[in-house]
């Protein structure tokens, strides 16, 4: 593994200070070579005893965070945000998108950071148009040699 193909730095640093305690010596003599903590080079010789190879050199995957919405909730919030807003109101603001989510019970509840990364990921700017999904594909008629031909629209 050490002479063969391109690994991260990390990796082989483990397996430099494995190597270097199989060879008889100390944490702290493989720390100054390997410019890990002695504790680090610890750490790396129980994780071999006790898991092998793998588990000294790989990291496991870390668990992160629960999502904070399920696909489903994702689908009927956007879904919402396309049809048009609540009487009385021009346009969606993301305020108005966590209220009427919770009231319509959509969601139990929800933050307004998570409605504005869901509206991110979606490339949906509710606050900036009245009609979210615009009908209009704003493509002109062209020319035969590609040119523009005037004021014409491609009909809908």
């Amino acid at each position: 593994m050490l002479r063969s193909g391109v690994q991260q730095v990390r990796v082989v640093l483990r397996a430099i200070a494995l190597e270097q305690l199989a060879d008889g010596h100390t944490a702290p003599a493989v720390a100054r070579i390997t410019h890990l903590s002695p504790q680090a080079v610890r750490r790396i010789a129980h994780r071999y005893l006790d898991g092998g190879l793998e588990r000294a050199l790989y990291e496991r995957q870390g668990r992160g965070a629960k999502p904070l919405l399920e696909p489903a909730e994702k689908q009927r919030i956007v879904a919402m945000v396309c049809s048009d807003p609540p009487e009385g109101r021009a346009r969606w603001t993301v305020r108005l998108i966590v209220e009427e989510a919770v009231k319509r019970k959509l969601v139990p509840r929800v933050g307004r950071e998570t409605i504005r990364i869901l509206l991110a990921d979606h490339e949906l700017k509710p606050w900036r148009e009245k009609n979210v999904v615009s009908a209009r594909s704003g493509r002109r008629v062209r020319a035969k040699n590609g040119g523009r031909t005037g004021g014409l629209r491609t009909p809908l």
